[in-house]
């Protein structure tokens, strides 16, 4: 492949099919992780078996937010490793599920994982198998397959004019008994919530939020998953062009 034809391309791939020396000096910032494959070298022989997989190896769609405007659902997570390189994973949480059956005691495990890039995308997923590798992976891959895009801005009446990096406006989210209500925070602030939803908003790419919680709130599954809807919900909600430029409210990165 040129390397015009590969200027061309999402960035994944870009890192993918880089000279040898660069792709050396790439491997050095990124891991496979958790026993799973590195996503750069899956990308090399990647075969794409969706509409949207082949545009996305034919460059023609290069960004996550050209991927959803296509409408097309993301099936491959291959798709996720080329649009957004370099994610970074985290296990939430490990249970084991006993059955009892005609056979005897059957264990099971069930795993949280989520993903992101630390700048404006992340992803929640699970997953069950009989031994934690293999949760563990199917449960990142779950992630990844579910990540969105999160929407960040200024909206702390304690904050100066400019961009930040909290949430716009107060927010709630809930999961079963659980609810959590994010509420922006100015700068240096901090994230005031608990360790399972730091996780979650770290990778998110939010660094100073206020928050407020109801219900079951040490069921880690619940917490997280709360978190993770409360970032959804922002999404969800209708802001007019003024109040965008208002509160600074950016999607996915943050470009300098």
């Amino acid at each position: 492949m040129t390397d015009e034809e590969t200027m061309n391309l999402a960035p994944g791939l870009v890192q993918a099919f880089a000279p040898e020396d660069a792709g050396e000096e790439l491997g050095e910032r990124r891991r496979a992780g958790r026993g799973q494959m590195d996503p750069i070298m899956n990308l090399r022989s990647w075969q794409p078996k969706t509409r949207l997989g082949h545009a996305v190896m034919a460059g023609k769609v290069v960004t996550f937010e050209q991927a959803k405007a296509t409408g097309l659902p993301i099936r491959e997570v291959e798709i996720i490793d080329a649009l957004i390189p370099n994610l970074v994973d985290e296990v939430i949480a490990v249970n084991n599920i006993q059955r009892m059956t005609d056979s005897g005691r059957r264990m099971r495990f069930n795993v949280m994982a989520c993903v992101g890039n630390k700048d404006g995308y992340v992803g929640l997923g699970m997953a069950k198998a009989k031994d934690v590798p293999n949760a563990i992976r199917k449960a990142i891959r779950a992630a990844k397959l579910n990540i969105i895009s999160v929407q960040r801005g200024n909206g702390s009446w304690e904050s100066s004019t400019g961009p930040g990096t909290s949430v716009p406006f107060k927010i709630e989210g809930r999961a079963a008994s659980t609810r959590v209500t994010l509420m922006p925070a100015a700068k240096g602030k901090g994230l005031v919530v608990g360790e399972t939803g730091k996780k979650v908003l770290t990778l998110a790419g939010v660094t100073d939020v206020l928050s407020r919680t109801k219900g079951q709130t040490r069921t880690s599954i619940n917490f997280a998953a709360a978190v993770f809807n409360s970032l959804q919900n922002i999404n969800l909600t209708r802001v007019t062009p003024e109040q965008r430029e208002r509160l600074y409210i950016h999607k996915g990165r943050k470009f300098e």
